[in-house]
């Protein structure tokens, strides 16, 4: 169990609700189904690796409780966040993007 997470239920395909947001994206590092990784620091800030290429960006809970982030010079996308459990753990985060509607899975490292 990720300890990190411990006293949040989560249950595969739920909703994560805005409070638990700040946890569920600092309690580790993401891997991405292409290899590419992402931390998400409680300072609000992001990196994202992918193929050695590192870059930074901020992240946020907006006013309607969805994950936003802002990768520079002027990137911005809002998420919803669903939870992805599996054995009665959560192993990672599901992304989908309010504007596209892309999906991603991000799953604890």
């Amino acid at each position: 169990m990720n300890k990190k997470l411990n006293g949040v239920s989560a249950e595969d395909g739920a909703p994560v609700q805005a409070e638990e947001i700040p946890v569920a994206l600092t309690a580790g590092r993401f891997v991405y189904s292409d290899g590419a990784t992402q931390t998400f620091d409680s300072d609000g800030t992001t990196r994202y690796v992918e193929g050695g290429r590192d870059t930074e960006g901020t992240w946020a809970v907006d006013d309607t409780g969805h994950f936003c982030s802002f990768w520079p010079p002027s990137y911005r996308a809002s998420y919803d966040l669903r939870w992805m459990v599996e054995g009665g753990e959560a192993v990672g985060l599901r992304f989908a993007d309010l504007r596209s509607g892309s999906r991603f899975d991000g799953r604890y490292q």
